[in-house]
């Protein structure tokens, strides 16, 4: 597979938004499969739309009277495309009821978050390639669809628009160039031969915003508000907020959990870096460390409440802390930051100095750091 040439990849998809003019699929196919230099024939298509808008793509492309799509696989002799019923998805509104127009602050909010995960959920295959069309539907779900691919799209995926030429442009009854005489009457009321019309992909540049999103965005569902969060924080300057009671981090635009332990190795870091002071070096590996013991346990003591249990962590740091404990907590947080915020992890990442003897810090300027609900004493 070639991302340089996305007719390699062995699962190709076209997907479309489209509204009251379905021709937008055939089109696009067409412009795709028989009018490119490097003819993309998709395996399988997708719509989004309304309500109205499925009905549209059903009776007119997939009926057994008009069946546009059927017609044109037959007149240019184009293999079996998984297109049927099931492939178009239909927008809801925030009661559940089909959505029938785009008209309110919320319908837009829904729109996006639904437009937003069907491009996340079909991007997550690396042996498919994404075509994304936002020749139809509404200006908003364009700008969405096309917003979305940029938050999620590879370099094998593609984005573009379908120009046909005048004046077949708007025609109800033109829904691709036909390799045979067919006549057809414009909205100007005019008679036209559909075999002369031309159509020309304009394809549109994308950057692609993918490599800043959290793993765990990619991996779950995404909504639009929170994935444009994540990607204008990985894009901007970094901040750590730790809410040490609620065991809460805010890094990235992400909020997230920690497990106790693992946010106490981090909280001593951050509270280090907060008050300016200087890397510290690892516990040694055979003899324990009561400062470091000490200074682990009243940040774990600040997390779990004066009601909480520390007795576990009290009874392995007796008589201070080891090298072995240290790595331990130091590698499950890294694993978990990781996890987390994916590839912008790396300001949250407690750094070693890259050379022996090892010195541990958090490499944020103390500005960058807020610890709230936080008690523990400076050490």
């Amino acid at each position: 597979m070639n991302p340089n040439l996305p007719a390699t990849y062995p699962r190709r998809i076209l997907l479309a938004v489209t509204g009251l003019s379905p021709q937008i699929v055939t089109e696009t196919l067409h412009a795709l499969a028989i009018g490119n230099d490097t003819p993309f024939i998709p395996t399988e298509i997708h719509l989004i739309t309304t309500a109205e808008g499925a009905d549209r793509a059903r009776l007119a492309l997939l009926s057994d009277r008009l069946g546009w799509f059927h017609r044109l696989r037959r007149d240019y002799a184009l293999p079996e495309i998984a297109f049927d019923v099931d492939h178009i998805h239909i927008l809801r509104a925030p009661s559940g009821a089909l959505m029938h127009d785009i008209r309110s602050p919320a319908d837009n909010l829904v729109c996006a978050d639904f437009i937003t995960e069907k491009v996340r959920e079909l991007s997550a295959d690396p042996g498919a390639a994404l075509h994304v069309s936002i020749a139809g539907g509404r200006k908003t779900m364009g700008f969405f669809l096309g917003y979305a691919l940029s938050l999620f799209g590879r370099p094998q995926d593609r984005l573009s628009h379908v120009l046909v030429s005048e004046p077949f442009e708007n025609t109800w009854d033109f829904f691709y160039p036909t390799p045979y005489e067919n006549i057809i009457e414009t909205s100007g009321k005019k008679l036209v031969d559909a075999r002369d019309a031309r159509l020309s992909l304009a394809e549109i540049p994308f950057v692609s915003l993918r490599h800043g999103l959290p793993t765990a965005l990619l991996d779950g569902s995404a909504r639009f508000e929170e994935t444009v969060g994540a990607a204008r924080a990985a894009l901007g300057p970094a901040h750590l907020e730790l809410d040490l009671r609620a065991r809460s981090v805010r890094a990235a635009g992400r909020e997230f959990r920690l497990p106790p332990a693992e946010l106490a190795m981090l909280a001593v870091f951050a509270r280090r870096a907060a008050g300016g002071g200087d890397a510290l070096p690892a516990p040694n590996k055979e003899i324990p460390d009561p400062a470091w013991a000490q200074r682990y346990l009243n940040e774990l003591r600040t997390i779990v409440g004066p009601m909480g249990d520390t007795s576990s962590a009290e009874h392995a740091l007796r008589g201070g802390m080891d090298g072995s404990y240290f790595s331990s907590r130091l590698s499950k947080l890294r694993s978990r930051l990781q996890r987390e915020l994916g590839p912008v992890a790396g300001p949250y990442l407690i750094e070693d100095g890259k050379r022996k003897p090892h010195r541990y810090r958090l490499g944020l300027p103390a500005e960058a750091i807020t610890l709230v609900h936080s008690d523990a004493s400076l050490s």
